[in-house]
């Protein structure tokens, strides 16, 4: 029974800590296009490097 004095507190922190990062990410734009990076893998022009003279 003592464990759960633990337990319950740690899960809560990791849950907590989870839920922030998601949330940062969420509000720094990494889930804005996420069709275009689907799409990006199939076009083969874009993976040469561009010819600068």
């Amino acid at each position: 029974m003592k464990d759960y004095f633990y337990l319950i507190p740690i899960a809560l922190g990791i849950g907590l800590t989870a839920l922030t990062a998601f949330m940062w990410s969420l509000k720094n734009g990494q889930y804005d296009d996420l069709e275009g990076a689907a799409e990006r893998i199939l076009h083969d022009e874009t993976d040469r490097p561009s010819e600068h003279p």
